[in-house]
C-alpha cells in the first residue's frame, strides 16, 4: 500500500507502508492491504504505520483520510511526521489542539459580531417600517 499524507504546503509522506493505524470522530481504526475504499474526517491526532518493520508516526491537525485501491491519501490542514512518539504527543498534538480551539474562539467571536449587525439591521427596519417608510 502507498501511504500520502499532504498539507497545502508541502508532501509530508509518501511511502510504501504494511499498514495504518488513524482515528476519527467514531475511534482509532487500522486499515491492511486490501481495505474496502474508504472516506472519513480525522480528528486531530497521530497517525501510525509499519514500513520495512519501522513503526513511523505523523501528527495530524484533523484533515481528510480516503483508501482507495492501494493507496492511502491523507488531506490535512497541517502534520509532522516524526519517529518519536512521546515528542509529537506532547509537543505538536499540543500545538494542534491549541490552534484549533483558538480558531474556535476567533469563529464564536465572529459569529457574535456578525448577529449584533443583524440585530442592528432589523431595529433599524422595524423603526422605519413603524414610521411608514417600506410601504
Amino acid at each position: 500500500m502507498r501511504l500520502r499524507i499532504v498539507t497545502p504546503l508541502c508532501v509530508v509522506v509518501d511511502e510504501d507502508v504494511g499498514s495504518v493505524r488513524a482515528e476519527d470522530a467514531s475511534g482509532s481504526f487500522g486499515i491492511r492491504p486490501g481495505h474496502a475504499p474508504f472516506l472519513t474526517a480525522l480528528a486531530v491526532s497521530i497517525i501510525s504505520w509499519q514500513a520495512r518493520g519501522v513503526e513511523r508516526f505523523c501528527a495530524v491537525r484533523g484533515g481528510v483520510l480516503t483508501v482507495i485501491g492501494g493507496t492511502i491519501a491523507v488531506a490535512a490542514r497541517d502534520a509532522v511526521a516524526g519517529d518519536d512518539l512521546a515528542t509529537l504527543d506532547a509537543q505538536v498534538l499540543t500545538r494542534f489542539q491549541t490552534d484549533a480551539d483558538d480558531e474556535r474562539m476567533e469563529h464564536i467571536e465572529t459569529m457574535r459580531v456578525q448577529m449584533h449587525a443583524i440585530r442592528q439591521m432589523i431595529s433599524r427596519l422595524g423603526q422605519g417600517a413603524d414610521r411608514g417608510q417600506f410601504r
